[in-house]
């Protein structure tokens, strides 16, 4: 071969090695990003080229796919469809053609579509036979009856607010709901309608922001219902041994560092009360005393225990709920008692109850029981998983006691249920500058029955920005919802 065909041959081949090591990289090396690159239609293609697997609840699917409207240059083929759309919206989220995908229907996107790589077999066979791919199933551990009673009673309310129902022997979550909610159906597809409905659901436009899930991502001042957790820090320390035991608590109380006096809601007997009458009467200065004496360190690690201070992964992820550290002891007082820099999530408020409830075994919250093939095959199961443990069961059973008290003839008999014993705390949290907006409604609860179990716990908070400020209460406003959804709960057991 002579020099100059010799030169061309070897560049020749330097190209083609050069081809080889393109195609090898952009194939195995990139592969993953490119694949997940949003600019990437053939995903998006594939994504809605085939009937999406279905979220179920109780053994029925929540949601379903239908053809898409075929319009311009729509090539995507089916598009989702919700069955009680706004009701379960905090659950699933949203699939849509236009704008991506959020919560179960973006965490479990692999297996609703069947791409995921534990569906390899399948995706496999599906391709020898050519069959069109399927999606797999996520099946939640939601209870329909309880989410219902739930959203009904937000949406009977009418302002705004959030439920959220645990089974605190598991940590299954039995109901999530979130109050305005909004129908993911209305922008599932890829028109101008669609493109509307989104419009109108964005914050700027609809400042009730009904996209916003309250259930998981937004924090509230927990007012009087976070004395559940000071009280557990007073058992846990040693700081009162009894439900019975007074306390040390003078009337007027004034705050460590200050010339202020806390003040109690009317007149009540809070001086040197027990625990059980304080946490039945809601006193501020019994709870607020507790929380200065103890110290900023000691009710935050006891915080933490519940969950303060750290995101939980559902697997939809729920905001952080806040216990400050670095305060000085008229700031404990006042965080003690839920105000202050205090903010929580109802998810936790929700692991309160049900750490309280599971004889101070917190049990970590989640939403997917199991995951399912496109032939009803499991390819995944949730395993309960202990959090922490914030009480010992004799400090835990202590608490019971001094809830149950609250419900039976305290701030929240409006919870009480016929064949059950129910444990709750009310709370009425100030809202805005030096307390100028509505308060927030609180209650918190759980629900044991005749065999000493107890099937579930429950968090509600309610914002009513309409209601005469005088008739806004924990125990008037957002007991009976939590009655109903912990009925809701017994009733299915039965």
């Amino acid at each position: 071969m002579n020099k100059p065909l010799r030169r061309i041959a070897i560049f020749c081949g330097l190209l083609v090695l050069t081809l080889l090591l393109r195609d090898n990289y952009l194939q195995y090396v990139r592969a993953d990003k490119l694949k997940d690159d949003p600019n990437n239609r053939r995903v998006t293609i594939a994504r809605y080229a085939t009937p999406r697997g279905d979220i179920v609840v109780d053994g029925d699917p929540i949601t379903g796919s239908s053809a898409a409207h075929k319009s311009g240059i729509n090539d995507l083929k089916y598009k989702r469809t919700y069955k009680n759309g706004p009701m379960w919206a905090p659950v699933t989220g949203y699939a849509s053609q236009a704008f991506g995908a959020t919560q179960l229907e973006s965490i479990e996107d692999g297996i609703l579509t069947g791409d995921d790589d534990r569906l390899f077999f399948r995706k496999t066979l599906d391709m020898i036979t050519g069959k069109e791919q399927q999606g797999g199933n996520v099946v939640t551990t939601l209870n329909a009856a309880a989410q219902k009673a739930a959203f009904d009673g937000l949406r009977k309310q009418g302002g705004k607010g959030a439920v959220v129902a645990l089974e605190p022997s598991t940590g299954k979550i039995l109901a999530l709901a979130s109050y305005p909610s909004y129908d993911p159906s209305s922008f599932a597809g890829n028109t101008d309608d669609d493109a509307a409905a989104w419009k109108k659901l964005q914050k700027k436009y609809n400042p009730a922001d009904p996209m916003l899930n309250r259930a998981l991502r937004e924090t509230y001042p927990p007012g009087s219902t976070f004395k559940v957790v000071t009280a557990a820090a007073a058992l846990e320390n040693g700081k009162y041994t009894s439900a019975d035991q007074h306390t040390e608590s003078p009337l007027p109380w004034t705050m460590p560092g200050t010339t202020t006096q806390l003040k109690n809601e009317g007149n009540i007997p809070c001086e040197n009360a027990t625990m059980r009458v304080a946490l039945q009467y809601s006193c501020n200065t019994v709870f607020g005393k507790i929380g200065a004496d103890l110290g900023n360190d000691k009710m935050l690690a006891e915080a933490k225990k519940f969950g303060f201070d750290s995101q939980q992964f559902t697997p939809v992820r729920s905001s952080a709920s806040v216990f400050s550290d670095g305060m000085n002891a008229s700031q404990t007082a006042l965080s003690s008692i839920g105000q202050y820099n205090t903010a929580t999530t109802p998810l936790q408020m929700a692991m309160v109850a049900s750490a309280v409830a599971n004889d101070g075994k917190l049990m970590k919250p989640y939403m997917v029981d199991s995951l399912q093939s496109p032939t009803l095959d499991p390819v995944a199961k949730t395993q309960p998983e202990e959090l922490s443990r914030p009480l010992s069961p004799q400090n835990a059973q202590i608490l019971q006691s001094m809830m149950e008290t609250v419900v039976d003839k305290g701030t929240g008999t409006r919870a009480k249920i016929d064949g059950a014993i129910v444990g709750g705390k009310t709370g009425t949290a100030q809202h805005g500058v030096e307390n100028s907006e509505n308060p927030y409604a609180w209650f918190i609860s759980y629900a044991k029955l005749s065999d000493h179990s107890s099937p579930v716990a429950v968090a509600v908070v309610i914002e009513d920005e309409s209601a005469n400020r005088d008739d806004i209460s924990g125990g008037g406003l957002a007991a009976p919802i939590a009655k109903n959804v912990m009925q809701a709960v017994i009733n299915s057991k039965k």
